[in-house]
């Protein structure tokens, strides 16, 4: 197994799920050795399974401690998920504060998903001022380095002229990169603005593929969303987004 994963890989759970797939516990035991012998990548990458239970019993206090590990290592991805971590009290008290300082570390290293999650810290005022100027910068910053989330939060401040001035054809722009950079909340509003423009066909496509990967919060908003829609194929998705979440949730 090659350990020199690529950084995307080392946190990303779809990475993950291929490379521990074939043999989950064989992999985690190698992950360990090589995180004892002090290497960075396995470092992070143990901090992730055990987060997550895979391949080696969850144990997310231990998973803290190699985040930081590796961190101290300069991991700007393990330092990341100790802001992850601390933002969501996994293995230690919830405390947005301290959340914000690990990625305020790694946005400065430039790192796009620190940037992403301290600009939500910014824009939300948990565990730092509220301050949606620079949550923009930040959202602009990781969408300007191919960050899909943070391109299409980019586009919803374009489109409603939030902190800057609006600008139509540039958030047009910045949700067609989200979705076709696979973010399901960027494909949505890709759809939504093709739908507007009366390209019902091209937006049914893009609200399908948004049905297929969006979590429950997401499906429940989109589906309440699209059957207030005027037109009656945007209802029927609307109602197939509601039959997906059914089928999630068991209800």
């Amino acid at each position: 197994m090659n350990l020199q994963v690529r950084r995307k890989e080392v946190l990303d759970a779809a990475g993950l799920a291929a490379m521990l797939e074939e043999s989950p516990a064989r992999a985690a035991q190698a992950i360990l050795v090589a995180a004892g012998a002090g290497e960075i990548e396995a470092q992070a990458l143990l901090g992730q399974i055990l987060l997550d239970g895979q391949g080696i019993a969850q144990d997310q206090p231990l998973a803290l401690r190699w985040f930081g590990i590796a961190a101290g290592q300069g991991h700007l991805m393990a330092r990341n998920m100790l802001g992850r971590c601390h933002e969501h009290g996994w293995g230690c008290a919830a405390d947005a504060s301290v959340a914000a300082q690990h990625y305020r570390v790694a946005a400065e290293a430039g790192l796009d998903w620190s940037m992403y999650n301290l600009a939500n810290l910014l824009a939300t005022g948990r565990g730092i001022a509220r301050n949606q100027a620079q949550a923009l910068d930040l959202y602009r910053r990781a969408a300007r380095l191919g960050h899909a989330k943070s391109m299409n939060l980019l586009g919803r401040y374009l489109e409603e002229g939030q902190h800057c001035p609006q600008d139509l054809r540039a958030a047009r722009e910045w949700y067609r990169r989200a979705a076709e950079s696979g973010d399901f909340r960027g494909q949505f509003s890709h759809a939504a603005m093709l739908a507007e423009a009366g390209r019902i066909d091209d937006a049914l496509g893009w609200l399908d593929k948004a049905l297929v990967a969006g979590n429950e919060k997401f499906l429940r908003v989109a589906g309440e969303s699209l059957m207030k829609a005027r037109h009656p194929r945007l209802r029927a998705m609307g109602e197939a987004y509601r039959q997906r979440l059914s089928i999630l949730t068991g209800m």
